[in-house]
């Protein structure tokens, strides 16, 4: 008897995990964005943040706040970092979708190409339970104080 209680235990786990996931609703979403290098009120322990809008598949204005940096490794390419940090989204409709960020930049005197990875993990409203990714390229301008690429990803709500 107890066997049998351990296998439906064991057999019942993916089952509920493919409800969870059938519960939300998922879709493509391709886009650009542009952003302003943010001084005042910056609380990266690092010193980076940005703020500026995102349009396309997802709408709105766009915070990212750099939690570290760390070198590469290769002394052949110094001015490239690892980084990772904390992006919110705040879409046309007042939700907010909220995500961790990880990539890589080019800093000064670097070439300033970035390319990275949000993954999304909940926010308010409709965007409560967000889930999903989106990948990021793009170029920052160190003397300009400015970001601006474009997006591919999907971003899944709950039903």
């Amino acid at each position: 008897m107890r066997i049998r209680r351990i296998l439906i235990a064991v057999c019942a786990v993916p089952l509920i995990a493919s409800h969870a996931r059938a519960a939300q609703q998922c879709k493509p979403v391709v886009g650009s964005f542009e952003a302003q290098v943010v001084v005042t009120g910056c609380a990266s322990p690092v010193g980076l943040c940005t703020a500026g809008r995102v349009w396309g598949g997802i709408q709105g204005n766009y915070e990212f706040t750099m939690s570290s940096a760390a070198p590469n490794g290769e002394p052949e390419v110094p001015t490239i970092l690892f980084f990772t940090g904390h992006s919110k989204v705040t879409l046309k409709s007042g939700d907010v979708v909220l995500g961790t960020d990880t990539g890589v930049i080019d800093l000064p005197p670097g070439n300033g190409g970035f390319a990275s990875l949000i993954t999304f993990k909940g926010g308010t409203g409709t965007m409560a339970n967000a889930t999903g990714q989106i990948r990021l390229r793009g170029d920052f301008d160190p003397v300009a104080g400015t970001t601006s690429g474009d997006y591919l990803g999907t971003v899944c709500t709950a039903n």
